[in-house]
């Protein structure tokens, strides 16, 4: 059951809304199911002598007398509106249990308490069979504006108790961090225009796959520009600076041909100018002076990732959900930068990924910051790293599990399953790409002389784990790892115990398929060392410094068309 609480000023347009036929003819039989006085409350569907006007004068009577003593100025955002409406395959509910529903409701939020005579005045309607809309005019008969402080939270968690007893489907709590959900006008034009999201959902994607490639505020809006979508800034008074924005999709118009625009506040939380600001402030450039491997981006974020799995487990809650707002920015870039198959299941999970990137918590971007620079970085690789990029896939794949965890323990149970949601399909992808490199790998397992002498390293370095790890199907996918690792400088028995250390064993199905990760994520030890003599030669070659992508993840021009 969802309740989903909004301010207005105008009590006969929404009366006029309410029982009228909808954007779509969708309103059937809108009546009144309850009133603060079902006497006094007309109910023009019911009643031929009751008309919209008559029904809002009597929801405005107090407003009405507040306004006289205010001398003509009406109380702003008077009236208060609360749709509410039952999970899809949830049982039908009669005209009595939604009136009961709706008492629960406004007493919960403070809109009408339970035996207060002064109470506000308000109607639940209801046109359809799965939800009510409750409506409100917040002023009370003595004057005063009812006690509506977090009004939203205390009308979801009397809707958890609603579903318990009336055995509906039970859904996540929230905590006012997520983001707001299309409305059916907005839904209804989706579908008129043959789009599959809303412009709202459509512009907020764009929006976290440009923040999370770019590295400044300035990058941010021109990228935005180049791909068509208008930017429009809100200046501060007094020193000119930029204190908010709102984006117009291409072709998105109002019925008077004017740009519809969204505040990036009101597309998510942490899309505002301030909570932007905090993590993109101006971060250097790498330095590309010298020739650098171009798998590092993929290299220093999968160690990244395997940092943030640690902070998790840290008891920092602020710097791990600052770790978990870059991982965020994370996979939008990891999936930007993938060519594969795999490349759709890992644009899903970003945007699943999207509810649990934050909480109440206020993250510590700061502490995040080696994630979030080595993650932009893949926004300018050139090319896909093979079983490097497998590698970090599997660590995305931990990570996401370890978010749900995390989420879990502290109660965020949309966050929660949002990370449960990015797990699968990062599962999905990893399988899809990991599949075929497995394979090659096994194909070219190195003489059986050598796979002996990689058992004896087996057994002495990771003694406890070595019977799972040669029993492991990627045991012969090992070998061939453990091969080029000895061949680029490496020590195997060494590798084996260092990479055994990074985190228990104990917990992996299949402990040779995680060795073979972390070791791939292994850095070159010679081309490391030419890089140092070459760096203190002077030998470098410049390079020049790429530009802000202008085709993010979420924003491929082959897809920009659908929505104009």
């Amino acid at each position: 059951m969802v309740p989903d609480v909004s301010t207005g000023s105008d009590t006969r347009g929404l009366i006029v809304y309410l029982f009228g036929p909808g954007r779509r003819d969708e309103h059937a039989d809108p009546h009144i199911v309850a009133a603060w006085d079902m006497a006094g409350a007309p109910d023009p569907s019911r009643d031929p002598a009751a008309t919209y006007s008559r029904l809002a004068r009597r929801l405005d009577h107090h407003v009405d007398l507040r306004t006289r003593e205010l001398g003509g100025k009406k109380p702003p955002q008077h009236v208060w509106h609360c749709p509410v409406r039952t999970a899809p395959g949830d049982r039908y509910l009669t005209d009595a249990e939604w009136a009961e529903v709706a008492r629960r409701i406004v007493h919960a939020t403070g809109i009408a308490p339970e035996d207060d005579d002064k109470a506000c005045r308000w109607i639940a309607v209801r046109h359809a069979d799965d939800h009510i809309h409750i409506m409100a005019t917040i002023v009370r008969a003595d004057g005063r504006r009812p006690r509506t402080h977090r009004d939203g939270q205390r009308a979801q968690a009397e809707c958890r108790k609603i579903e318990a007893e009336f055995g509906l489907r039970g859904l996540n709590s929230g905590d006012l961090t997520a983001p707001r959900t299309p409305t059916g006008a907005e839904r209804a034009k989706a579908e008129r225009q043959g789009q599959t999201v809303t412009a709202r959902h459509w512009r907020r994607e764009q929006a976290y796959a440009v923040a999370a490639a770019v590295r400044n505020e300035a990058d941010y809006f021109t990228v935005l520009q180049s791909l068509g979508i208008k930017v429009k800034t809100r200046l501060g008074p007094e020193t000119g600076d930029v204190i908010g924005y709102s984006l117009a999709a291409p072709g998105d118009t109002n019925a008077a041909g004017a740009p519809v625009w969204y505040g990036g506040s009101k597309l998510a939380p942490d899309l505002s100018i301030n909570r932007l600001r905090e993590r993109l402030s101006d971060q250097e450039v790498a330095d590309r002076r010298h020739v650098a491997d171009p798998a590092d981006p993929w290299r220093y974020t999968t160690t990244a990732i395997h940092t943030a799995r640690t902070v998790l487990d840290s008891g920092d809650d602020a710097a791990a959900q600052g770790y978990l707002a870059a991982f965020g920015d994370a996979l939008y870039n990891i999936a930007g930068a993938a060519t594969g198959p795999h490349r759709t299941e890992l644009r899903a999970a970003a945007m699943a990924f999207n509810r649990a990137r934050r909480s109440a918590i206020r993250a510590d971007h700061q502490a995040a910051t080696a994630l979030r620079k080595a993650a932009k970085e893949l926004a300018y690789a050139s090319s896909e790293p093979g079983g490097l990029a497998v590698a970090l896939l599997f660590a995305t794949v931990h990570l996401a599990r370890a978010a749900a965890k995390w989420h879990e323990q502290r109660g965020h149970e949309q966050q929660a399953a949002a990370a449960e949601e990015a797990f699968r399909h990062l599962q999905a992808g990893y399988q899809q790409a990991a599949a075929p490199v497995l394979a090659d790998l096994a194909r070219r397992a190195p003489r059986a002389a050598t796979v002996s002498r990689f058992e004896q390293d087996v057994r002495a370095a990771l003694a406890d784990h070595a019977d799972r790890i040669l029993a492991d199907p990627a045991w012969a996918a090992l070998t061939t790892t453990l091969a080029h690792a000895e061949t680029v400088g490496h020590n195997p028995r060494r590798l084996l115990a260092e990479v055994g250390a990074q985190r228990e064993l104990d917990s992996a199905e299949r402990p040779a398929e995680v060795l073979n990760w972390r070791i791939t994520a292994q850095p070159n030890k010679r081309a490391q060392a030419a890089r140092r003599r070459n760096t203190v030669s002077g030998t470098s070659s410049m390079s020049a410094t790429p530009l802000p992508p202008t085709t993010p993840v979420a924003a491929r021009p082959e897809e920009r068309s659908r929505h104009r």
